[in-house]
């Protein structure tokens, strides 16, 4: 099925048109996230734990069950949650108005059905006051229209982030949609140890927090907003937070620091209105990965690579 009149490739995103969608959309990845973390291995700083973008909307990708492996697909084009098995099975849903109960309820049937049962931890992380997801009639919105652009405009991300991320040659994230946080990031690491993590973010167990920031990192991603700061974001910041770095000049005009979060930060807005959206994000990406590098003395010269290839 082809989407007519897209529009756009920056659509709009106003997160107040679309807030109990998003809210919504933030338990049903958590739930669909669970279930890859409860049957994949531990990858270090939580990099099993993340979904991915497609062509069509987000992946576990493939999740082992014994000898046989399975994925869950949110397909934002026919707007369908998918299950399929390695071995040819398939069940899917409609993504529609229904309670986050019930999307549980019916996740969990279709696996069960494919015969791929999985039990998750029951109750969503990084939010306060968790509801757990058996009892959750609240988030109960799904706006297909809304769905749709966050999808497109993570697309559009994605595909800058990954451009971003292959000119750096040291340890790096995967570009990755944290369902936690619900953000799209991308890590870079200088190799060094880092002082162990404060952690205190609500109901995340600090361990977690410490593994995932055990080393030195400079981290960018892109969130859409939430009840604290209704507004789509980039952001940029660096664990630990070298000296200086706060004021340092980065790029667009647009960009900068945020000292409640304690990073740099750049509108989405900005971005898509500023008539080269691509060339604007890669400017954030690169002057704040580079102020963070700077100000902690990272060898960049054996981390970077100029950019080859198509």
């Amino acid at each position: 099925m082809r989407v007519k009149n897209a529009g756009t490739n920056w659509p709009a995103l106003p997160f107040q048109d679309w807030a109990d969608t998003a809210a919504t959309l933030h338990m049903w990845t958590q739930i669909v996230g669970k279930v890859r973390v409860a049957k994949a291995p531990w990858v270090n700083h939580s990099w099993h734990v993340p979904l991915y973008l497609t062509a069509r909307g987000m992946t576990t990708s493939p999740i082992p069950h014994g000898q046989r492996t399975f994925q869950i697909d949110f397909d934002f084009v026919s707007h369908q949650l998918v299950v399929t098995t390695s071995d040819g099975g398939t069940r899917n849903f409609p993504l529609e108005p229904q309670t986050t109960a019930d999307f549980y309820a019916r996740l969990m049937l279709a696996l069960s059905d494919l015969s791929v049962p999985v039990a998750i931890h029951g109750s969503p992380n990084e939010v306060e006051n968790p509801i757990p997801f058996a009892e959750d009639r609240v988030h109960a919105a799904y706006d297909a229209d809304a769905a749709r652009r966050f999808w497109r405009v993570l697309s559009q991300i994605d595909r800058v982030f990954h451009k971003f991320r292959a000119g750096f040659i040291g340890k790096c994230s995967p570009v990755h949609f944290f369902w936690g946080s619900f953000d799209l990031a991308v890590t870079r690491f200088s190799g060094r140890t880092a002082p162990e993590h404060p952690g205190g973010f609500p109901n995340m167990p600090d361990w977690i927090m410490r593994e995932a920031y055990s080393h030195e990192v400079s981290s960018a991603g892109f969130w859409p907003g939430g009840e604290a700061m209704p507004q789509a974001i980039f952001y940029s910041y660096a664990y630990p937070t070298p000296e200086g770095f706060a004021r340092a000049s980065v790029e667009p005009a647009a960009a900068g620091w945020n000292s409640e979060l304690g990073e740099f930060v750049l509108t989405y807005d900005a971005v898509r209105e500023s008539g080269a959206p691509e060339a604007a994000l890669l400017a954030f990406l690169e002057t704040t990965y580079a102020a963070a590098a700077d100000s902690a003395g990272w060898n960049r010269e054996g981390l970077e690579r100029a950019h080859f290839g198509p």
